[in-house]
């Protein structure tokens, strides 16, 4: 593979060969950010953990320059912060057992600029080799411009498969916006109850961010037991931590959706709920 970006790299986490340590995945995340993957893709790293036929890979698509920094942090400079952060995500990928982590190293603005062909390019020369049977990227409602920007690029890099090539499924997943206000019937519940020790070492991994200023991870820890707690309110809670997700597998198999549409759609659905409730109650 040939990427776009000189400082491209794939890390093995095991040291298996190239291109079958990538050509083994079964599950994989496409996130902005370092650290993005271990908050919203727990689901698929799980899926694999510890299993011999089952591989979680992920792709870290900026090379997360941008990044807020205070305390031990905050004397770096946004070459540091590169620096770091990487280190961080492949001891995450070693913690978790990762298959394979693949840095595209753009930055932010390239990734947001929608007549930049060169990430979903290189997003598809991954797809290609990896030929993973799930992929977990940022849901299109997410707040953050850099998130939806790269679930637009991973869209755009799938469609250009050839059918028969791409993921069975598709997901849009939490990180800066949660997705508790979908209607239920649209949720995609993700139990990741199991192996909590795993969930808080990968998210604690990321020190740069967590000494930095920003706790996410008591954040994504508590937000997923909130999840847990608040799903059902006439119901025992049948799980400790759950992820929502967005499936956005409609837009893999029909190329004629738009994906502003698609998501406009989950909003309106969530408003008809408010108003049948309303209509129920006085």
């Amino acid at each position: 593979m040939q990427f776009h970006k000189t400082t491209s790299e794939i890390y093995v986490p095991d040291g298996a060969p190239l291109p079958g340590a990538l050509a083994r995945t079964t599950r994989l995340g496409i996130g902005a950010h370092q650290d993005d993957i271990e908050i919203m893709a727990m689901e698929g790293i799980l899926a694999c953990f510890q299993k011999p036929d089952q591989w979680f890979s992920c792709v870290i698509v900026t090379d997360g320059a941008g990044s807020a920094r205070e305390g031990d942090y905050a004397h770096y400079t946004d070459e540091d912060m590169v620096r770091v952060r990487h280190v961080e995500q492949k001891k995450a990928a070693m913690v978790g057992e990762y298959g394979a982590c693949v840095f595209l190293d753009y930055p932010s603005r390239e990734i947001k600029d929608g007549a930049n062909r060169a990430p979903a390019e290189d997003l598809r020369q991954v797809l290609e080799t990896a030929r993973p049977e799930i992929v977990y990227t940022h849901n299109l409602c997410d707040k953050h411009h850099t998130h939806v920007a790269v679930a637009l690029r991973a869209i755009e890099a799938i469609r250009s498969l050839p059918l028969g090539q791409r993921p069975a499924r598709l997901f849009g997943c939490e990180v800066w916006r949660d997705l508790d206000w979908l209607p239920d019937a649209r949720k995609v519940v993700f139990d990741v109850s199991r192996h909590e020790n795993l969930s808080a070492a990968l998210l604690g991994v990321f020190d740069s961010q967590i000494a930095g200023g920003k706790r996410y991870d008591l954040a994504t820890m508590g937000r997923r037991r909130a999840n847990a707690t608040y799903f059902q309110s006439h119901a025992v809670d049948e799980a400790d931590s759950i992820i929502f997700g967005m499936d956005l597998t409609p837009l893999v198999t029909d190329t004629s959706i738009d994906p502003l549409e698609f998501a406009l759609s989950h909003i309106r659905e969530f408003e008809e709920e408010v108003r049948n409730r309303f209509a129920k109650l006085r």
